[in-house]
């Protein structure tokens, strides 16, 4: 059994030295990005599609760290951070603009300008904070040089993109949406998942932004549930995800965000169906945003109102505009004790230990001769060393990072339902056969819930516990609660216990950190290419051999530990670098014999005839090895199961979930509901959707009569004269046949 670990890591040293292969977006680095223009009016040109809307890009060449890329596109990023009248902007690089070319698999890079932030710190310091609890970028710092004359320090935050979605989800091709209006109503409704005009997804493209090839149908399932069944919820919304993102915002007054104007995030539809919110845009949070929070405070709020809002306003209080994502959620009393122990666990770890405030200043120190370097920036140096403990007065007042928390913190330590909560503790878990005996101990809590699945990025399913002595749970009424569940099905698993005032997860972190049952493999060869001759090239646009590695367990592996080979006598051929491998994640280590080129290049190569490859520790133990015939260019040889599976010829995803190459994609889903139900099913498609629906009792004969659609979004079927049981509702299209179980009751 294993346990995702947070390993805190306090930097020690404060100098620019740069590293070669180190992350791009290591904290404990600023980057050196120095940008190359040929037109000498390159300002006026970045300035004049700005102003027209325009997200037209013009050519430049980019050195990252010393590596150079030409034939870059380059173009102002955002909106209010902009302005032609400033010298400091902001800059979106897309690197495979022309050429297929990335610097460490990383395709994009965003640099924020720092405004509206005198201390500079609150981006990446909150990144970093959230990173602990739910999907986010990575961020860190860069000094931006434009035709060699220093032109700042920047913010480098990590792109929400088809590369950051296959490291976390392992996935990247499913719907993806910013919630970003055109014009941004200052009195509107804008991204705030409010179904206002149908299912029609024309009304609604001013509001959200399309980042995928497809998936307005999805949207439009996500929204209709959300605003009208709301206990289908579970089946298109990660709900853990979203009341964390929530308790990030109320705990570190982030409202320049879903809660003020209802903007500044993503959703991405992981492969369970799930959509998943993302933070973005965090350059404002430390209350440095108060416009609005479209609730008590719709008019503005001071630094001291920011101290004290309540992180249930909008079911306390009012709503000028809906905000179903905060008010459909939270009005269902389990989930709102799970949104108060989610602030509570921030609370404990961040601000009540006054870590918040220590990150801050070795961020500070890391930074300050740069700032203090920085001729463009928006803020004296005195600004800059202020704003971490007292105000800092502009057109507006941005509150000291200390003095704003420490009224947060005197607030929330009293909020009813932040304590009063269960204590979890000796979790356990005990094979009996084809099927396992799960317990843990709970005081001060009398419901009890296992949360568990059987692979990585599948939905978490739950299963209540009992303290009646009857399931394997020792004896009645010891506050041990107990479930049996099936080997099969139980992979990773957490806790969530609760009362009538509060409730606590084991682990604290949980959905995003878990327990695991270990399947004996945590650290396993996934992938492998022997002749690659498009799919991916290294950072100097070679296409070379490549593994993947990947991590089978649910806590972090440090690679430094272990070696590649090609030759079972020498298996300490070639010693990882001291990189890092995250639960579920994946790693790309280039097998090239060209060892000078960086931390993530092999002394070896692979051959494509066929040979073997060998994983192995320290102590010359192999933990997994692949042997192989001759390879066919750009075909792969992965696990299939991902991470657990034989190898078999693979569709190359590197970096994602393995597919085999026979495997067709299906892309139609839907959601039935009610169900169970007594007078009418209804069907939400997630594209539009011709052809025809049959319905099928246990016997197997159809019991309707053909139900045929066209173009359709969805669909209502009578079920109000059919006999109650059990029956499968098929949907056949040209491409697809998707079959549900539904009950007639």
């Amino acid at each position: 059994m294993k346990f995702l670990v947070f390993v805190f890591i306090i930097i020690t040293s404060l100098g620019h030295v740069v590293h070669a292969q180190s992350d791009f977006y290591d904290i404990s680095e600023t980057r050196n990005v120095r940008i190359y223009f040929q037109q000498k009016n390159w300002d006026a040109l970045l300035d004049s599609f700005y102003v027209q809307g325009d997200e037209e890009r013009i050519l430049a060449s980019v050195v990252l760290d010393g590596t150079r890329f030409d034939s870059v596109g380059v173009r102002y990023k955002g909106f209010s951070s902009v302005s032609t009248e400033r010298k400091k902007n902001p800059f979106n690089i897309k690197l495979d603009y022309v050429k297929n070319q990335s610097y460490q698999g990383y395709e994009k890079i965003k640099l924020s300008n720092v405004i509206q932030d005198p201390s500079f710190v609150r981006e990446a310091l909150s990144y970093e904070i959230a990173r602990n609890y739910m999907v986010a970028s990575k961020a860190n710092f860069a000094n931006v040089y434009i035709n060699d004359t220093f032109w700042g320090v920047y913010t480098n935050v990590e792109a929400v993109n088809k590369q950051f979605l296959a490291d976390r989800f392992s996935s990247k091709e499913n719907t993806l949406f910013k919630g970003n209006p055109d014009d941004l109503d200052l009195n509107g409704e804008n991204s705030n998942l409010n179904n206002l005009y149908g299912l029609d997804s024309t009304k609604y493209e001013h509001l959200y932004d399309l980042k995928s090839d497809a998936g307005w149908g999805d949207l439009m399932t996500l929204m209709s549930v959300l605003n009208d069944s709301v206990e289908l919820l579970d089946n298109v919304l990660n709900i853990d995800q979203a009341l964390w993102m929530h308790a990030f915002n109320y705990t570190f007054v982030n409202f320049d965000s879903y809660i003020g104007y209802a903007q500044n995030y993503y959703l991405y539809q992981n492969n369970n169906g799930q959509f998943y919110p993302i933070l973005w845009d965090l350059n404002q949070s430390f209350g440095s945003f108060r416009l609005t929070d479209a609730s008590t405070y719709f008019r503005g709020f001071s630094v001291t109102e920011a101290q004290s809002v309540d992180p249930l306003t909008h079911l306390n209080s009012f709503s000028v505009h809906p905000r179903p994502l905060i008010r459909q959620v939270l009005s269902n009393d389990t989930f709102k004790r799970m949104y108060l122990a989610h602030i509570r666990t921030m609370m404990e770890e961040y601000v009540s230990n006054d870590l918040y405030y220590e990150r801050a200043k070795t961020i500070q120190q890391l930074i300050q001769s740069d700032v203090f370097s920085d001729v463009n920036k928006f803020y004296t140096n005195a600004d800059f060393t202020d704003n971490l403990d007292v105000t800092v007065k502009d057109l507006v007042d941005y509150p000291g990072i200390k003095d704003l928390m420490l009224g947060r913190q005197e607030y929330l330590q009293s909020y009813p339902g932040i304590w009063g909560y269960p204590m979890l503790d000796n979790e356990s878990v005990k094979e009996a056969n084809d099927s396992t005996d799960v317990t843990v101990e709970v005081d001060v809590g009398n419901r009890v819930w296992l949360y568990y699945r059987a692979t990585d990025n599948a939905k978490f399913e739950k299963v209540r516990m009992f303290d009646d002595g009857l399931h394997n749970d020792e004896s009645n009424n010891d506050n041990v609660y107990g479930i049996r569940v099936s080997n099969t099905d139980l992979r990773d698993y957490y806790f969530y216990a609760e009362n009538d005032s509060a409730g606590a997860f084991l682990p604290k972190r949980a959905a995003h950190e878990y327990f695991s049952v270990s399947s004996g493999m945590d650290l396993v060869i996934n992938e492998i290419c022997a002749s690659n001759g498009s799919i991916i090239s290294d950072e100097h646009g070679d296409f070379d051999d490549w593994v993947e590695l990947y991590n089978n367990s649910g806590v972090s592996i440090d690679l430094r530990n272990y070696y590649l080979s090609d030759d079972i006598a020498n298996l300490a051929k070639w010693q990882l670098p001291g990189v890092g491998i995250d639960p579920s994640g994946y790693t790309l280590f280039w097998l090239d014999n060209e060892s000078e080129e960086g931390d993530m290049h092999a002394n070896f190569k692979l051959s494509a005839s066929g040979e073997s490859l060998y994983l192995s520790t320290k102590s010359g133990e192999i933990v997994d090895a692949v042997s192989f015939g001759p390879q066919t260019t750009d075909i792969t040889y992965g696990r299939i199961l991902n991470g657990m599976g034989d190898f078999t010829l693979n569709t190359p995803t590197p970096r994602e979930h393995n597919r085999a190459t026979s495997d067709e994609q299906n892309t139609l889903s839907y959601v039935l509901y009610p169900n169970p139900s007594d007078n009418v099913v209804r069907l939400l498609f997630n594209q539009k959707t011709s052809g025809q629906i049959d319905i099928f009792n246990l016997n197997g004969s159809r019991v309707n009569d053909q139900v045929d659609l066209s173009n359709a979004w969805s669909c209502k079927y009578d079920v109000s004269e059919m006999v109650k049981g059990i029956y499968f509702l098929k949907v056949s299209t040209e491409n697809s046949v998707l079959t549900k179980k539904f009950i007639i009751k």
